[in-house]
């Protein structure tokens, strides 16, 4: 029982420093989130937050607070836990994930007109901007390549590999090139893409 709970307390803690830090949206919170789960607490394997960010992806409402919650039942379910107990962990990642954003727009609602053409507000949105497309790119990277270094980071090279859970074959492969084309070149809805890539990875698999 104190194992759980000291989960249930680390994952309202990493989930609302996600949600403090986090700007630009649900997939610039994707590499934070992957970050605290695989990486730091080692809660979820990378082929299974994989899954988490699909499924995500799929169903309605922001992917952000949907990974929260599909990764705090996960967490929970992974240690053993029961069902409704696993249910509670969702509650509580979703709940430390939004909390911080509800006080920071009640506070812009009241302060956003007062900072409008303000040159420091300005400056600093100017600098998060290109900062929130880094953090979206590092998203996508971190689902397809896992980087480990050969001795401290800044004095030798990383080491990139393929997370192979994640493309088994050269027909997972061919799926992600032609999503990829489909969404840039074709400008082929989302929505269309994941019903296309569901149906042929029943095809193929």
């Amino acid at each position: 029982m104190t194992d759980i709970v000291l989960i249930y307390a680390q994952l309202f803690w990493v989930f609302f420093l996600i949600g403090i830090f986090t700007f630009g949206g649900g997939y610039a919170m994707l590499s934070l989130i992957q970050t605290q789960v695989v990486t730091a607490h080692h809660w979820i394997s990378e082929s299974t937050f994989t899954n988490i960010v699909a499924i995500s992806q799929m169903t309605p409402g922001p992917i952000g607070v949907n990974c929260a919650t599909y990764t705090g039942y996960e967490v929970l379910a992974s240690a053993g836990a029961g069902h409704a107990t696993a249910i509670l962990g969702s509650a509580v990642a979703t709940f430390a994930l939004i909390l911080p954003s509800f006080f920071i727009v009640l506070a812009m609602v009241k302060f956003y007109q007062k900072f409008i053409g303000n040159s420091l507000f300005d400056g600093v949105m100017s600098w998060l901007r290109p900062t929130v497309t880094g953090l979206i790119g590092a998203a996508a990277v971190i689902l397809i390549t896992d980087v480990s270094w050969g001795g401290f980071p800044g004095l030798s090279s990383p080491h990139f590999s393929i997370i192979r859970d994640n493309f088994i074959d050269w027909k997972s492969w061919a799926l992600f090139g032609a999503a990829m084309v489909a969404s840039m070149k074709f400008k082929v809805s989302p929505i269309t893409i994941i019903i296309a890539g569901g149906f042929l990875g029943l095809l193929l698999y």
